[in-house]
């Protein structure tokens, strides 16, 4: 019998950059202070009800389950088999009980240090450096709307940029079959970035590092899939697992209108912009037996941007996407939900970009360019509770000065994240069932940065992070 879930008979009952004055620098630190307070009043608020709750996502609202059940670590995004299994039903497994709307809450709050100050300040009212953020603070619908009808839904304000939005978005509906005598699960999404769908860490929206600092330089040049769409087109898909063992999907976006944007938030902003119609295609080989987890898999997106940046001054470029990816995770006793578990991802993506004859003269560029992104991490997760990371990441493309916006007009970056996280609760003995918390430090180290080694380290950058959850 396929293991898509550690045990399918508990899935099936569970189911039924400039200076500003001083007065608008003084309005954001007291808005910021109104933040914290407002998100510490809604902890100190839940903390004083008398009911269990667990995780965020609201997973735990709907199977009284504890964080460490779905993630590793005991705090999310990282799933285990029995969160990507939730995930992939529809957000929908239940244990009977009427719990109320699975809403939640969670806020961040950070600390930077770049190696050298930044010129003009780190962002608009804050520092050079040495930079205390609330980074953001967000609410979240996710589970069961009807029976076979779940959604993840995530409203946030953006602490560093003062811009409410809605953030990301995936609402599904799953059901099961068969399929030449084996079970078949199916499903359709409504999404609003490629790979918020995908169930595995190894994909862009959700992989490591799971947060970062707004206020630390990052480099240029991103492929199309890489989340640098996120948010600015929806699509509809979808998708099937057969014999817990062949993954198959099929998506298309559709960019968001202006109008349509602002009103979800999503501008001012410097990201790729495309009204086109965008395929997205996945597949997935996964293998689960005894306390490992294994995936092998391809994905592919395709579409015509306007590049953010004034990187091509507003001339659009035709992007095709494809990409590998791979998962490995163990898990020393799978019936402990706080057992050692290791896990390793890997992606790999090529991107090839072409531009019409014409526009590419205006720009005395080449009219195609390609870029190339590397990524692997690995994480060990001792009794769920601490969590060190390691990952390396690489990005490398054609060079051209009228093209890249870089100093030498190379594309080319790369270093080390490392990264130690601690969850003191979000287990079956927590003292505080009512909320969760990640405390973590990070080091981000360049090798080479938008095209050069020369000077890269002063972009190096030591992060330090709160992330607090609570449910309602």
């Amino acid at each position: 019998m396929p293991r898509v879930f550690p045990d399918r008979l508990r899935w099936r009952a569970a189911r039924s950059s400039a200076a500003v004055p001083l007065e608008r620098r003084l309005q954001r630190r007291f808005r910021n202070i109104a933040c914290v307070g407002i998100a510490s009043l809604a902890a100190l608020l839940v903390l004083v009800t008398n009911r269990a709750a667990f995780a965020v996502p609201s997973f735990a609202i709907q199977t009284g389950q504890p964080c460490a059940a779905c993630h590793i670590g005991a705090f999310g995004p990282q799933l285990t088999p029995y969160g990507r299994d939730f995930k992939m039903h529809g957000y929908v497994a239940s244990d009977g009980k009427d719990d109320g709307l699975p809403l939640a809450a969670t806020a961040q709050f950070s600390f930077t240090h770049t190696a050298q100050p930044q010129d003009g300040g780190a962002a608009p009212g804050f520092k050079p450096n040495d930079n205390f953020a609330v980074d953001q603070l967000s609410l979240y619908y996710a589970g069961q709307i009807t029976s076979k009808v779940g959604a993840f839904i995530e409203l946030n304000y953006d602490g560093v940029a003062q811009q409410a939005k809605l953030n990301n978005m995936d609402i599904r509906h799953a059901s099961e079959g068969e399929l030449l005598g084996q079970e078949l699960l199916w499903g359709v999404t409504v999404n609003n970035s490629p790979t918020v769908q995908d169930p595995w860490n190894s994909t862009p929206v959700w992989g490591f590092p799971y947060n970062s600092s707004p206020l630390a330089p990052t480099p240029m040049a991103a492929t199309l899939v890489d989340n640098s769409l996120g948010q600015r087109a929806v699509g509809v898909g979808a998708y099937s697992l057969w014999n817990g063992l062949v993954y198959l999907e099929g998506d298309v976006y559709k960019g968001l209108d202006r109008a349509t944007l602002r009103a979800t938030g999503q501008v001012p902003d410097d990201s790729d912009q495309t009204s086109s119609f965008l395929p997205y295609a996945r597949v997935a080989l996964l293998k689960d037996w005894e306390q490992h987890h294994a995936e092998i898999g391809a994905y592919m997106l395709s579409g015509t941007v306007v590049p953010g940046g004034s990187q091509t001054l507003g001339l659009p470029i035709r992007k095709t996407d494809l990409a590998l990816d791979a998962n490995y995770q163990f898990i020393s006793d799978a019936s402990k939900v706080t057992s050692d578990r290791l896990s390793a991802h890997a992606t790999y993506i090529h991107e090839t970009a072409s531009m019409a004859a014409g526009d590419a003269l205006a720009l005395g560029a080449f009219d195609k360019h390609w870029l190339d992104t590397m990524r692997v991490d690995v994480s060990y997760s001792f009794a769920a509770t601490v969590t060190p990371s390691v990952q390396y990441f690489r990005t490398v493309g054609s060079a051209d000065p009228n093209y890249w916006a870089t100093p030498n007009g190379s594309p080319n970056s790369d270093g080390m994240i490392l990264e130690v996280a601690y969850v003191p609760w979000g287990k079956p003995d927590s003292p505080f069932p009512n909320m969760n918390v990640r405390l973590a430090v990070q080091y981000v180290n360049y090798f080479r940065f938008d095209g050069t080694s020369v000077n890269a380290s002063r972009n190096n950058n030591l992060y330090f992070s709160l992330w607090t959850a609570v449910k309602f």
